[in-house]
């Protein structure tokens, strides 16, 4: 039997998307994973500004989180020769870039003034990058309506999105040292150059991804205007997207928390910065080939079954992770594999419930609004980063980890709170999010082709 023939343009949706996330990733974990680092072990702020610092990040993106939906809706309401999401891809790239390179650039300010300075550019960074990644996101419901077509875009784009955030990851601190020498000596200029470097990066696959995505016509077709109230529905009405988000929010607060804490465990619990980088490099080439395998693994088993099994592999990591000593990599890196081969799967199922809420929503109200619906995965994202970056910045304190300046100045105590923040904390929200999973969501194979073939036949009616 002969495989059905791929479009040239599906086949350049396909890749033309998943391009363009390798330099958005790699610059959002930069500053997602990377600027408190930055700030506490970079240009040194003192402990009396980083409980200032965690505020303000914490705020700022449960504020910018909540605004996302209003960001969708503007975007679902933008009609132009481009259509509705490549406008604000490329003003929102534009934007996001400045700002990158602003909050990587020492001001030698101190106090109040530091707050003050700190609070303006990184607010503006996050509604800059919302309005680019919102659109981007927005695009995916809209290049194609098939499960296994949109399972390949997403794959796709979530091999590239980790390219480029294990390249950030991996790199980061050889990449530093290395631009150190050609910024006399001064790191936080390395760090300022990197910034140029990745927006730079960002910008050109942004170019590729932009010349080569289209929307389908089931998406360009003319609907009525979002509003508020709209939005509201879209959300809270719309039952599987409001749990699914909630599952996926749980998850996020764990995977986050934990990866948030990973440079600072390899400098002061493991006791060797530079082991970082080999360990995540292993994990970016797990993460990479559990994405690659997913399509083949997805004929076999139900998406169901999938999550089912990823998340006890996750659970098994953690346990390893907490018990496995620090003087061998052996355990830490079977835990690392574990825990980030299932997060892959974990997240691109994620995705995926949350693409076929479109269409669950245009079922119910007639209305198709994936700019909104997408946004719940923006939402998602910064939520799950402000809390980590609280849980990050308080524990640092709290451990006293900031005072001990090394690994061999750590005492017990504060080496347990910490692994209890990393590891305990983050595994009950990895649980939590999959029980809501499983007693609420509904929309297996079955459903969606159901919603889909209603949704043909009532735009054949239409005049």
């Amino acid at each position: 039997m002969t495989k059905p023939s791929v479009s040239p343009q599906t086949r350049r949706n396909r890749y033309g998307f998943g391009i363009g996330t390798i330099g958005r990733d790699a610059l959002y974990t930069m500053v997602s994973m990377y600027l408190l680092f930055y700030l506490t072990d970079v240009i040194k702020i003192p402990t009396s500004l980083l409980g200032g610092v965690t505020v303000i990040m914490i705020i700022t993106r449960v504020f910018d989180a909540v605004n996302d939906p209003f960001m969708g809706i503007v975007v679902d309401n933008t009609h132009s020769r481009f259509g509705k999401f490549k406008p604000w891809i490329v003003a929102g790239g534009l934007v996001t870039s400045v700002f990158t390179v602003l909050m990587f650039t020492d001001w030698h300010l101190t106090g109040g003034a530091f707050l003050a300075v700190f609070l303006l550019t990184y607010i503006l960074w996050e509604i800059s990058f919302t309005a680019n990644d919102i659109g981007y996101w927005g695009m995916l419901p809209a290049l194609s309506q098939d499960q296994q077509e949109r399972e390949r875009i997403g794959g796709f784009a979530r091999i590239c999105a980790n390219i480029g955030l294990f390249a950030m990851v991996v790199g980061i601190v050889p990449i530093t040292n290395w631009l150190t020498r050609f910024t006399s000596g001064s790191l936080s200029g390395a760090y300022q150059l990197l910034a140029i470097c990745v927006v730079i990066v960002m910008l050109f696959f942004l170019t590729i991804s932009l010349s080569l995505t289209r929307e389908g016509r089931f998406s360009t077709q003319e609907q009525g205007h979002t509003t508020l109230k709209g939005m509201v529905q879209v959300i809270f009405k719309n039952d599987q997207l409001l749990w699914i988000t909630i599952s996926l929010t749980l998850f996020m607060v764990g995977y986050v928390t934990t990866t948030s804490f990973g440079i600072y465990y390899f400098k002061y619990v493991y006791g060797n910065e530079t082991m970082y980088s080999v360990f995540a490099l292993v994990l970016g080439i797990s993460q990479i080939l559990s994405l690659s395998l997913f399509p083949l693994v997805s004929r076999h088993f139900s998406r169901q079954k999938m999550y089912r099994v990823t998340t006890g592999m996750v659970v098994l990591g953690y346990v390893i992770f907490f018990f496995a000593p620090t003087t061998t990599m052996l355990f830490i890196g079977l835990a690392g594999v574990l825990i980030f081969v299932g997060q892959a799967a974990i997240q691109l199922l994620m995705l995926m419930f949350i693409t076929d809420t479109v269409e669950y929503g245009e079922w119910l109200f007639h209305q198709r609004n994936e700019s909104i619906t997408l946004s719940l995965q923006a939402f998602i994202n910064k939520l799950g980063g402000a809390i980590a970056n609280g849980v990050v910045g308080f524990t640092l304190i709290l451990s006293g980890m900031k005072e001990a300046g090394s690994a061999a100045r750590m005492t017990a105590q504060g080496i347990w709170i910490f692994k209890s923040f990393m590891m305990i904390l983050p595994l009950l929200c990895i649980l939590a999010g999959y029980l809501v999973y499983r007693r609420h969501y509904k929309i297996d194979a079955q459903f969606y082709q159901k919603i889909v073939q209603d949704l043909a036949k009532r735009r054949e009616q239409k005049p």
